[in-house]
């Protein structure tokens, strides 16, 4: 009987190692929880070749690219790589209609020709630690607002000593609903530089309809230099800048993938949910995504007809019709995993194990009950004011783009009210820097299309006492079916040159009747409602949710006192570790864990946009001209491993079990897109570019091979 009992244990282990890895782990802690499964699993370093702030270490290799991706250094001349969607933006800045970067790709093929970017930085980590000690300092006799005002106080104050006159940028973070905060501290560079980009049809080979998808053939990256001053400092744009030193650099392995190999994803998610009440996935799975997914539906429909008829239209959108698109297809793949896996169910029976946790050691009736009550009742409210918080955001905020011009002339028009002569002299040099940029990427026919589609859908969808009175009057009077021309064309924001010159010349008072103009009231009305009727009620509720949510996380914590618990991702230096491997997405399907180029040729469809493969690559290919990136015939593109992602991880460097760069994880498999609010180890996988097909392209197709000879290939 010992023999079979010891023969079973053995097999249940040998099955549990099969599974993906759940986890976004804090790096410093890596030692404590995970190092000995890591090493188990294949990985051969240090949890201080990792992470070190007295010797040079990964993390000095890796930055945040930009406001929401991550980026890698792979040279010792500040050479960097990221997805080719988190540099799009900056592409797409630097495009024309005779200079279509987007489409045609770009390469400089020495240092004078790489591009300066405004605006864009990289941040890399100094250092983390724990402050919380330091945080919850002077907290212990106080509760409420004045226990949280005196927690922001000791925030800023461990934020300003970290920050040194200036020369670092500190922010201190909450891990786990506020039981934990962290301090961390980075220097910023900002004279980063575009080296090269492919065309978009290997950049973003597939598009929307490939995007969250496997199998996966985008060459999904892009090249960037980091610029410093002759110290090695960071300095704004100049001539005389030099290429930034790193303190360490990812060697890159030629070496290539295989099933069961160890790999790690080392960046910065943005966002995850693992903790969420079973009424915060409910409101979520049939609610929010459900209500976003119809507004956006009708976005994409009008921008996408546009982009198709007219060139300089898809130039202008493409950036924004990705954006849009890139949620509203996630939250579609959400929806369906949540209820693949009986995801409510499944929360509902944790609640009901920790609820019997706590009546076991005493702590229910006095501690946790009011937690489950009070999240019975708030969200019945939240319910109703996130929606109409999710259809302004949408629809007015981020929707009909007149609207935003809108607001910063209602901006200007607040502070004459106020007789803020300072804020009005700012706002308005800070409209007319803006209104360029806007109209270079604005179309006025697309906007009144958005506007006549999504303004019906507020007065449909929301109850009126979320819609300001003003808009109602409007309805009442002409109708949504003339609001175009009786409100949209009859403002002045349509012209440029007259607002200009408003902005430029025009008195106080001249810009105090703006309120008046039909577009702007219109915006005011939703503004003022907004913000008077509708955030203050979504923030007192979203507050006691918060404070439930602290409690339970602290319950959590200490019913899984001992054992390795990660928090929610927040933005932050992270580690995943998991394995190469396919999956099986549903009965009778199973992917396999890599494509090549050849599937990209059997892709290949020249009356559509994301899939006319340019004939350089088609040349190469049906030359066999592939060089030393051929394995079995065939040119590697991209691999699946189970490593735990989420937005924020676009970029992010996925190494081996030597700490040599494998590939550039850009995207997860539709199938596991809920793993921000529950993991899945049979189906949530990350897809991460080889970085032997990024190699190939840069060394072959685009013929910049001289960008390899500052790299460090490993064979």
């Amino acid at each position: 009987m010992i023999k079979i009992t010891s023969f079973l244990l053995v097999i249940l282990l040998s099955i549990g190692q099969l599974f993906a890895k759940e986890g976004m782990w804090i790096p410093i802690l890596l030692k404590k929880y995970n190092l000995a499964e890591m090493q188990r699993m294949g990985f051969k370093l240090t949890a201080q070749d990792i992470y070190d702030v007295n010797n040079a270490s990964m993390k000095d290799a890796v930055v945040i690219f930009g406001g929401g991706c991550t980026g890698e250094l792979i040279s010792n001349e500040g050479l960097l790589i990221t997805n080719h969607h988190c540099g799009y933006s900056s592409i797409q800045a630097h495009s024309t209609v005779e200079h279509d970067y987007l489409t045609n790709g770009f390469w400089a093929m020495n240092r004078s020709e790489e591009l300066p970017n405004k605006g864009l930085s990289v941040s890399f980590l100094e250092y983390m630690e724990d402050v919380s000690d330091q945080i919850f300092a002077g907290t212990e006799n106080l509760s409420g607002e004045e226990k949280e005002q005196k927690i922001k106080e000791n925030s800023k104050n461990i934020q300003e000593k970290a920050e040194k006159d200036g020369k670092f940028k500190a922010q201190v973070k909450p891990l786990f609903y506020g039981n934990q905060y962290f301090l961390y501290v980075y220097k910023i560079y900002t004279d980063i530089r575009l080296v090269g980009a492919p065309p978009s049809a290997i950049g973003k080979f597939g598009g929307d309809t490939d995007n969250w998808m496997w199998p996966r053939h985008t060459g999904d990256f892009s090249l960037f230099r980091v610029y410093a001053d002759k110290n090695n400092e960071p300095a704004k744009y100049s001539p005389d800048n030099v290429p930034y030193k790193p303190k360490k650099f990812f060697p890159i392995s030629l070496k290539g993938v295989h099933p069961g190999d160890f790999t790690m994803v080392f960046g910065y998610p943005g966002r995850t949910m693992q903790y969420w009440p079973s009424q915060e996935v409910d409101v979520t799975m049939n609610q929010r995504d459900p209500d976003r997914i119809k507004i956006r539906d009708k976005k994409l429909a009008v921008i996408r007809t546009d982009m198709e008829a007219d060139p300089k239209v898809r130039i202008q959108y493409s950036a924004k019709y990705a954006g849009i698109s890139n949620s509203w297809k996630k939250w579609q793949g959400e929806i369906s995993g949540l209820k693949r896996l009986d995801a409510i169910d499944r929360k509902l029976a944790y609640e009901k194990e920790f609820k019997a946790w706590a009546e076991k050691n005493g702590t229910w009736e006095d501690e946790y009950k009011a937690v489950f009550d009070g999240f019975q009742s708030d969200f019945k409210k939240y319910d109703e004011y996130i929606r109409a918080n999710d259809y302004y955001s949408e629809i007015v905020f981020r929707g009909v783009e007149l609207f935003r011009l809108a607001g910063q002339v209602n901006a200007i028009i607040k502070s004459i009210e106020k007789e803020d002569n300072k804020k009005v002299a700012a706002t308005r040099k800070s409209m007319l820097n803006s209104i360029l940029g806007f109209m270079r990427n604005y179309n006025q026919p697309t906007d009144e299309k958005l506007f006549a589609e999504l303004m019906p859908m507020l007065a449909s969808d929301l109850n009126n006492r979320f819609l300001p009175a003003y808009y109602l009057k409007l309805i009442e009077k002409y109708g949504h079916d003339k609001l175009i021309e009786k409100v949209y064309r009859k403002s002045v924001l349509t012209d440029t040159e007259k607002l200009k010159k408003i902005l430029e010349n025009g008195s106080n008072k001249q810009l105090a009747k703006l309120k008046k103009d039909p577009v702007i009231a219109l915006y005011a009305s939703f503004y003022n409602k907004y913000t008077t009727d509708i955030t203050p009620e979504l923030q007192a509720v979203s507050a006691k949710i918060r404070a439930n949510m602290k409690k339970y996380m602290a319950g959590i914590m200490e019913m899984k006192k001992g054992q390795p618990l990660y928090p929610d991702a927040n933005f932050t230096l992270r580690v995943a570790y998991g394995k190469v491997e396919g999956y099986k997405p549903k009965d009778g399907v199973t992917y396999n864990y890599y494509t090549t180029l050849k599937g990209i040729m059997e892709k290949d469809n020249p009356e559509i946009y994301d899939y006319d493969v340019p004939d350089r690559l088609k040349e190469l290919y049906n030359n066999k001209d592939y060089g030393r990136y051929e394995v079995d015939g065939e040119v590697p593109v991209c691999f699946t491993a189970s490593n735990h992602t989420t937005g924020g991880n676009s970029g992010s460097p996925v190494v081996n079990g030597d700490g040599e760069l494998i590939g550039v994880n850009f995207d997860r498999c539709w199938e596991g897109t809920m793993s921000d609010i529950m993991f899945d180890p049979e189906r949530c996988r990350n897809i991460t570019l080889d970085i032997r097909y990024a190699l190939f392209l840069i060394d072959k197709f685009a013929g910049a091979g001289y960008l390899l000879n500052e790299m460090d290939l490993v064979e």
